[in-house]
């Protein structure tokens, strides 16, 4: 049988990404809730999706195993929290919430419900991310010492509503973009951030008081050191990712878009080699594993708890800004 998902929210990012890598994954979209009767009349009938509900019972009701939540982040918590306790497996987008306070309050439902919850992370299933964890788990680049990622471009003018505009739902480049900085060195690296250091930028494009771009400086366990740009304003910036070590360099390029693709190159005393890299839809490949965990064989690839500590990072790179100083970096969850 497949596994039965309802979305929460009938959103962009469930319209562009996530409904064709749940069907091409093996899943059955059964029930679409949106608080616009209309709305979410119109995206179910738009997409073949059986039922349109506007509120979580009936969306529950509906027989659902598992729900992809993607309203704005201020609504995570409740509908989180409600579906753990319905008994019904979670993936949830980042930034999982607004405040350490309620992103724990989810990871805790769900782990007290004994349901799979994973966060959204869609980078981690990239083949050129994983492929620079695997080479430098394997000491190909000896110690790392520093990385950087350029995660910036321009935000389409149909993502340009509460991402700049709305500070009560999450908005600005750091809690869209740093989150993800942060989860994928963590994923590739294989260390925990500790502090960081942040200045922001409002060039014009968000609301006064919002950030459209940052640069971040963040200090792992290990020592090594990450600078990370993030932002929403530069139309022709190529994204990257680097990570230097002792005995070598990797250098990913292009590769922090949605849709799969990117350059790996690694140098070394013996020269340049490129990677050859398996490049498949990052979407699809996250439902496959997060439909694995369902089914008891392994975990997502981010999990709740890694969306926590992403979102810890984002918060603490907010609050470097704004006092001007270095911001520690702590989730207050036990592991």
């Amino acid at each position: 049988m497949p596994v039965r998902w309802g979305l929460i929210g009938a959103t962009v990012v469930a319209r562009e990404w996530m409904i064709d890598a749940i069907r091409e994954a093996g899943g059955d979209i059964v029930s679409v809730m949106s608080t616009s009767t209309e709305r979410g009349k119109a995206y179910a009938e738009e997409f073949g999706i059986p039922l349109a509900v506007t509120n979580l019972s009936n969306l529950f009701a509906s027989g659902v195993d598992a729900v992809y939540v993607s309203t704005t982040n201020e609504r995570h918590r409740a509908e989180v929290v409600a579906a753990a306790e319905a008994g019904i497996h979670v993936l949830c987008e980042k930034p999982l919430a607004t405040s350490l306070s309620d992103a724990r309050d989810m990871v805790l439902a769900c782990r007290k419900a004994g349901v799979v919850m994973g966060t959204n992370h869609h980078l981690r299933n990239s083949a050129t991310h994983i492929a620079s964890r695997d080479i430098i788990r394997s000491g190909r680049i000896g110690r790392p010492l520093s990385a950087r990622v350029t995660h910036a471009g321009y935000l389409p003018e149909h993502l340009q509503t509460w991402r700049l505009k709305d500070p009560t739902a999450g908005a600005g480049a750091i809690l869209d973009l740093t989150v993800h900085d942060a989860d994928l060195l963590r994923f590739i690296l294989e260390d925990e951030p500790e502090t960081i250091s942040t200045l922001t930028q409002n060039s014009g494009m968000a609301a006064e008081g919002i950030e459209d771009a940052a640069l971040s400086l963040i200090r792992f366990r290990s020592g090594l050191l990450a600078h990370l740009f993030d932002g929403f304003t530069t139309r022709y910036a190529r994204t990257g990712v680097e990570v230097h070590g002792t005995d070598g360099s990797l250098f990913a390029s292009d590769c922090m878009p949605q849709k799969p693709g990117g350059t790996l190159t690694l140098r070394t005393a013996d020269g340049d080699e490129e990677i050859v890299l398996d490049h498949k839809n990052y979407y699809v490949r996250g439902v496959r594993a997060f439909h694995d965990a369902m089914a008891g064989k392994g975990a997502p690839p981010s999990t709740g708890e890694d969306g926590l500590i992403s979102l810890a990072v984002a918060l603490a790179a907010l609050e470097s800004a704004k006092r001007g100083q270095t911001s520690a970096i702590s989730t207050g969850l036990d592991s």
